[in-house]
């Protein structure tokens, strides 16, 4: 596990290309477990992290 953590903000202003495996998983679970108290703009950021996600399978 990474001991330096990116925040979420942080993340957010960069493509989720330059994401960690680790920061995607954690937030496409944290994302999902949310689902119905998220905004279309977080759905939007859980669609990229999705899409980003089966780009390395």
């Amino acid at each position: 596990m990474n001991s330096t953590r990116r925040d979420f903000t942080e993340l957010t202003m960069m493509s989720k290309e330059k994401w960690n495996d680790e920061e995607l998983f954690y937030f496409q679970h944290a994302l999902s477990q949310l689902l119905q108290y998220v905004n279309p703009e977080g759905l939007s950021i859980l669609h990229e992290i999705n899409r980003e996600m089966h780009s390395r399978d």
